[in-house]
């Protein structure tokens, strides 16, 4: 496995941790009166991770499997993969072409240390659809032809990169209480608070841009 294939997943990792849903529960953790804040975000986020780690493991093996035993099966996992992560960015387009609301992200009243795994594994589990650099970096592995248990501890790795603003996120709220709150609370109006979001055609055309260049790297695999 190159240096140069582990900082492309890295920076891919990276890329798909900056997503709202996930870090925006550890924000309202940090700002609502939660029983047992730290515990609970900590939960939270194990949730999250886990599913993420899941998700990876069965689509890296069924990918493998498909490239080893399938003729061509190489070639259909790539183009599977950069298919499906151009369908993500155009449906992501498209949708900004129309103003939307948003509603507020909020906690149950059932949230606690012990709820929060399963919330954090729904919560993350809803919004993987949107992770389209985790197929790429699976994809990756797989021409590489990286052998299962090296995959599978890359795969590790990328799950932790994915939690990791969280786990910052929870360290900094912990250790610098108020001050870190009244400066989370513009985050969450920003991220995690009720909107009215226009559309942006720019930004449609951003991302069918891309979409075109993804579509175009699995047509011609």
């Amino acid at each position: 496995m190159s240096a140069g294939l582990l900082l492309a997943i890295a920076g891919l990792a990276a890329l798909d941790s900056l997503n709202p849903a996930t870090t925006g529960a550890v924000v309202l953790v940090l700002l609502l009166p939660v029983r047992r804040p730290v515990a609970s975000a900590l939960s939270f986020v194990a949730g999250a991770y886990l599913t993420v780690l899941l998700l990876g493991v069965v689509v890296f093996l069924a990918a493998d499997a498909a490239a080893e035993s399938v003729t061509g099966g190489l070639v259909w996992v790539r183009r599977v993969a950069f298919g499906l992560a151009a369908l993500i960015l155009l449906v992501t387009a498209v949708r900004r072409l129309w103003p939307r609301h948003r509603a507020a992200v909020t906690l149950p009243s059932w949230f606690s240390p012990l709820t929060a795994v399963p919330l954090g594994a729904l919560v993350t589990g809803v919004d993987l659809p949107n992770a389209f650099p985790y197929f790429i970096a699976i994809e990756r592995l797989v021409s590489a032809g990286v052998e299962p248990l090296p995959g599978l501890a890359v795969l590790a790795g990328y799950a932790l990169v994915y939690c990791l603003p969280c786990l910052v996120l929870l360290a900094v709220g912990r250790f610098y209480g108020d001050r870190v709150r009244r400066r989370l609370q513009p985050l969450y109006d920003r991220v995690g608070g009720a909107k009215d979001l226009p559309r942006s055609i720019p930004a449609a055309l951003g991302l069918t841009a891309l979409a075109g260049v993804l579509a175009a790297v699995a047509v011609t695999s």
